[in-house]
């Protein structure tokens, strides 16, 4: 009788526990972030597509700590509800390229927008929407135009909002680092404008930044820019993956010219291009680094994490013997 009681006597005393609800909680940066939520005695509320999918982000915590919910457009009094019984509301929604099915302005500028309006309605403390280092109104990119205009729309329909701007997040899943490592099987791997700059951050940080911001008072209407501290090319950077990885290749600069016919004839394709002509665009922009204008990971109180060191972990894989070796 003991044991049948104690999962309702658990449940029960969670009942008082602070309620986030996280939309894109089960993407790249929303599996480190739950875990994080979750130590601190959150209840995550996170909607999602495909619930069916997201179900093992119930094994990062005890029972009753996640609730996943179907989030789509026939289904959004879900997330009105989900909002209306929430402490914080955390946006993590964002596309790197367009299809027919997704657009930058609906998915970074509409969704934002929605929430916030939302919030509002509601009694909700807190609402952080992650956006991006270099979001700017006047950027030829349209991705960079709709990640300003979503911050935008976030703040003005919601005066409870914290912006949070990320250079390039890094981690084991990411789509980055493990990218150019599969690469490697070529003797020359290409990019374009080797001499473009970020400014890396482990993916883990990035969610204890969005923790800190949400415990953090006064910071209302704020923005945070988080860099990983080591500003790198992007030509160096590619270097280092090799250093790591142990194998020697010719990283070719690309041409702006030829990168921009080479995108336009793989948007044509039915696959997930290798770069897009809005990427070539911001590119040729300004480097992805903190600026200094904002706050930044030193006001969180968070030293960032080596990356190289990180990276070790799972880079391992793409070594000679190792598990990608031949694929």
């Amino acid at each position: 009788e003991i044991y049948v009681f104690l999962p309702y006597l658990f449940l029960n005393t969670m009942n008082n526990y602070p309620i986030a609800t996280i939309l894109g909680g089960g993407g790249f940066i929303g599996r480190y972030l739950v875990r994080n939520l979750t130590k601190k005695n959150f209840r995550c509320i996170i909607p999602t597509r495909n619930p069916f999918a997201k179900v093992y982000l119930k094994t990062q915590a005890p029972p009753g700590a996640i609730e996943i919910i179907k989030f789509g457009q026939n289904s959004f009094d879900e997330i009105k509800n989900a909002v209306e019984n929430s402490d914080v509301v955390i946006n993590l929604c964002g596309i790197l390229f367009e299809n027919r099915k997704q657009k930058f302005s609906s998915i970074h500028e509409d969704i934002p927008e929605s929430i916030a309006k939302l919030c509002s309605q509601f009694s909700v403390k807190k609402f952080i929407h992650v956006s991006a280092i270099g979001a700017n109104k006047d950027s030829k990119s349209k991705y960079q135009q709709s990640k300003f205009l979503g911050e935008e729309k976030a703040i003005n329909n919601f005066d409870k909002t914290v912006i949070i701007r990320p250079s390039v997040v890094i981690g084991s899943e990411d789509n980055f680092t493990n990218l150019f490592a599969k690469l490697s099987l070529s003797p020359i791997i290409p990019v374009v404008n080797t001499n473009y700059k970020f400014e890396p951050i482990f993916v883990n940080d990035v969610a204890r930044a969005i923790l800190k911001a949400i415990e953090t008072k006064n910071n209302e209407g704020k923005i945070y820019e988080l860099g990983g501290g080591r500003v790198i090319s992007f030509g160096d950077m590619i270097k280092l993956i090799l250093k790591i990885i142990g194998k020697k290749r010719i990283v070719a600069d690309v041409p702006m010219t030829l990168a921009k016919i080479q995108s336009s004839l793989l948007s044509i394709l039915p696959i997930d291009p290798i770069i897009t002509k809005d990427q070539c665009l911001i590119l040729s922009e300004k480097d992805n680094v903190v600026s200094g204008d904002h706050l930044t990971l030193k006001d969180l109180n968070i030293k960032p994490t080596d990356i190289e060191k990180e990276m070790e972990k799972w880079l391992w894989r793409y070594r000679s013997g190792g598990e990608f070796a031949k694929v």
